[in-house]
């Protein structure tokens, strides 16, 4: 996590992903509070069910002006405050109608209220609404609606009331009727059925109960019990216990996410580490391919265009190296001829033609030694072969390099600013070289002074090259390290060079695993070259 948090990879995957959590997490309470709700409408339904169809039924079968008693008796038994109202007057909505005239039970809550139509229309075509208004589900709802039920059974033939019980079940109480007590009644609980109570038992689950009484028996026959249950007690779970099962939830399925796009990012860091090491020139890189899903295939691709590109590079290598390699012997075979020719006469103007013939073969010579050693250079870089790296010691070098061009340029000052001895683990004839190449760079194009710094950091050392030259203009800085790069200005063909040195110098900082930058000499004025070489056996 510490990577991702630092190089930022994935953090906006991440951070997207635990937004999209986020939003699951309240669409789950959200839709928690809505089966919630939708199981509460159910449950107050179905406690409804039974007595308004038996009201609305008893209602139905007397005549309009016997209602009012009826309804004061019901009142009284089930402790609900009932009104019979015209559908017209009941104030219903379009859906809240609609339920109602295929004989649904609208239920409302705090308080609660309960409606619903009589089976048959008067004799004027009006359709009746049986509205109970009470401020809570209680035990005297349970008892009531028993005895209620248990009066209207026992009103009918015996025979008829399994069918009669039938037609109530549907959307009603889990309704039965027994012709034995159950053995687990104590005597306290049948005494009190015989009194015409109501027994009320929480089933073993105690998420349930069941209902149990007496019918009145006035005709002497046997006797039978109402059952109703079990029934749901529709208690609803706590937000404190749902709380804690989402968060866990949410939790669990992050971190199963988490882990997935870890090991995704994991494989993507690795290709693109090995992206980034072939950008740096090391060629040989690949990618572990482990299977064969997308990012698999996608290593294959990878590793696929790698050998493509190494082939290409090789290819051209070897072509370059062919090339100056067979260049040396047209060379050597003019420079002969030249000499013989100059053995030949002593016209001053023809040997005046032949020195010049003769210093451009030996640049023409020179050329093709630059050549070699770009594609030298080059060919390490694409076979990956390692630098045969030992230990250096800097200032030795460039006093060395110092010794050897300050012949050559006699006009120049060239001077090893003082500091410490700085010893490095690097290639020493390539790095040599770059200083040289440098150093050469900086005679041909300064007045009069060069000077070479030395500089010891704690992860790498600095070599600047400084001249008091025109100097480089800042938008041309970055193409002069390109091959057979040149400028228009004081830096022109005819002061020399081929326009390789830089180029050169640059892979051998590449394969050192440093860089070569330029800039603005604030000393003298011109161009300063630097090197930044890392130490190798320097921590990581």
């Amino acid at each position: 996590m510490r990577r991702v948090l630092s190089h930022g990879s994935f953090l906006r995957f991440y951070l997207l992903l635990g937004l999209a959590l986020c939003v699951v997490f309240f669409i789950a309470l959200g839709g928690r509070s809505f089966i919630e709700q939708v199981r509460r409408e159910d449950y107050r339904e179905q406690l409804a069910a039974l007595p308004m169809s038996l009201m609305t039924q008893q209602l139905a079968s007397v005549p309009i002006d016997e209602r009012e008693t009826l309804l004061g008796d019901f009142s009284e038994q089930l402790g609900m405050q009932l009104v019979l109202r015209d559908m017209n007057d009941a104030q219903l909505g379009y859906f809240e109608r609609s339920r109602i005239e295929r004989g649904a039970v609208l239920v409302a809550e705090e308080p609660w209220q309960l409606r619903q139509r009589l089976p048959t229309a008067n004799t004027s075509g009006e359709l009746w609404v049986l509205e109970a208004t009470f401020d809570a589900w209680s035990e005297r709802q349970w008892q009531g609606s028993m005895v209620l039920l248990g009066e209207w059974l026992a009103d009918m033939p015996e025979d008829e009331r399994l069918a009669a019980l039938a037609e109530l079940r549907p959307g009603s109480w889990p309704l039965s009727l027994l012709n034995a007590l159950p053995d687990d009644l104590t005597t306290e609980q049948q005494f009190q059925l015989t009194l015409g109570g109501v027994i009320t038992r929480l089933v073993t689950d105690k998420l349930s109960i069941t209902l149990l009484y007496q019918l009145p028996n006035a005709s002497g026959g046997a006797d039978q019990w109402l059952q109703a249950g079990p029934i749901s007690r529709g208690d609803t779970l706590p937000l404190n216990l749902h709380l804690p099962l989402l968060v866990a939830l949410m939790v669990v399925l992050s971190l199963i996410i988490y882990l997935i796009m870890r090991s995704i990012e994991s494989r993507m860091a690795r290709l693109e580490l090995a992206a980034t090491r072939i950008a740096s020139g090391r060629l040989e890189t690949r990618v572990k391919v482990e299977s064969g899903d997308f990012l698999g295939r996608l290593g294959m691709a990878f590793n696929g265009m790698a050998n493509q590109v190494q082939s290409l590079l090789r290819g051209q290598q070897e072509m370059i190296r062919a090339v100056s390699h067979e260049l040396r012997t047209p060379v050597a075979r003019i420079r002969f001829a030249v000499q013989m020719v100059e053995d030949m006469t002593d016209q001053p103007a023809i040997q005046h033609q032949l020195q010049g013939i003769d210093a451009d073969i030996a640049e023409l010579d020179e050329l093709v030694d630059e050549i070699l050693t770009y594609a030298r250079l080059g060919g390490e870089t694409v076979n990956g072969a390692e630098l045969e790296m030992a230990l250096v010691e800097c200032r030795s070098m460039a006093e060395r390099v110092i010794d050897t061009l300050a012949p050559l340029h006699s006009g120049q000052t060239l001077t090893l600013a003082p500091g410490p001895d700085i010893e490095l683990l690097a290639e020493p004839r390539y790095l040599q070289r770059a200083l040289q190449n440098l150093v050469g760079n900086a005679c041909r194009y300064g007045k009069s002074q060069v000077v070479i710094r030395l500089w010891d950091e704690p992860r790498l050392v600095r070599i600047d090259v400084e001249d008091d030259g025109p100097g480089i203009p800042f938008d041309a800085r970055a193409d002069i390290f390109k091959p057979f790069a040149r400028l228009d200005d004081s830096r022109a063909r005819s002061s020399g060079g081929y326009g390789l040195g830089l180029s050169i110098v640059q892979k051998i900082m590449a394969g050192h695993g440093g860089s070569v930058t330029v800039d603005s000499s604030p000393a003298l004025g011109g161009a300063r070259f630097t090197l930044l070489i890392p130490r190798r056996d320097s921590p990581v």
